[in-house]
């Protein structure tokens, strides 16, 4: 559903010590606290690319980047549809930034033709896409790596459009903090949205989100009768319909699912003693000495 009223329009007024960080920033991280949606966040994303000249804008997700080829989502503010005969092909698409830096790596990198020599060494078929990529307004790009939950779940945002070196160069030297900074917040607010949308996008009964709350909480198809007064027989039918919905192959699929989407706590994410005992406490923790570094030289 999109918004009845412009951003602008509910965004809070700042505290004055909010007004030191670049002005694009603050409107772009404003707006997102107003976001009903992914698709606003998306929405977002794409005004703040379409405002630096960088329009082009790529958003990849992974679940788990050992299977490089399962993605969460991937979505693209331009027609991306040319690049799918060079990602039916495994040697080039194992070269995509995603995979080759943005599963390993946190530091923001520039793309493209025009700083082909920076990057790796690549076969001549992927420098031929970068080529293909100019050729359709994509010379050069900033892309920044995105994390969600722990290091095995990756994502990269990229902002790139039709710039020569120079002018991606200044770019990045008056807004790359605003680009970064933005990416990350975006990322975790859009996952935030789409969690949430799960139910809606897979057709999710309230009866079915229940029962997935239920097997999230560890309880046996017996003990979830009983709770619902209702037949075992009842229960199993639910949770093979459940199980077709939403693609998972068991009841340790679902109950992943049911955390993934905020129906149950993280259980890296429960504290380990009382918050209360908390508040007061002063401990201080020196820093560990540093070794010193020995430096290797040529002895021949």
């Amino acid at each position: 559903m999109k918004r009845s009223e412009p951003f602008h329009s509910v965004r809070r007024a700042p505290i004055a010590a909010e007004n030191h960080v670049p002005r694009r920033l603050q409107t772009f991280l404003q707006d997102l606290e107003v976001t009903e949606s992914s698709e606003e966040v998306w929405e977002l994303i794409v005004d703040l690319g379409t405002s630096l000249r960088l329009p082009c804008i790529d958003f990849i997700s992974a679940n788990d980047y050992h299977d490089w080829t399962c993605a969460q989502f991937i979505r693209t503010s331009y027609d991306a549809s040319w690049l799918h005969q060079f990602n039916d092909d495994p040697a080039l698409y194992r070269w995509s930034y995603f995979r080759s830096h943005g599963m390993s790596c946190l530091t923001p990198i520039t793309v493209g033709i025009e700083f082909l020599d920076e990057y790796h060494q690549l076969p001549e078929a992927r420098v031929n896409v970068l080529r293909e990529a100019a050729r359709r307004g994509i010379r050069a790009g900033f892309s920044i790596p995105l994390r969600q939950y722990a290091p095995a779940q990756s994502a990269l945002m990229t902002f790139a459009g039709d710039l020569s070196r120079s002018e991606l160069l200044e770019v990045i030297r008056t807004d790359g903090w605003t680009l970064n900074a933005g990416a990350l917040a975006a990322h975790q607010r859009y996952l935030l949205h789409f969690a949430q949308e799960f139910p809606d996008r897979n057709s999710i009964t309230p009866k079915q989100q229940e029962l997935l709350e239920l097997i999230g909480g560890g309880l046996l198809d017996k003990q979830i009768a009983e709770l619902l007064d209702i037949s075992v027989s009842a229960v199993r039918q639910r949770l093979n319909a459940l199980l077709q919905k939403t693609g998972m192959n068991n009841r340790v699929e679902l109950a992943t699912l049911a955390m993934s989407l905020g129906v149950l706590p993280h259980p890296l994410s429960r504290p380990e003693r009382d918050a209360r005992t908390l508040v007061g406490e002063d401990v201080y923790v020196p820093p560990r000495p540093l070794k010193p570094r020995v430096m290797e030289t040529d002895q021949g």
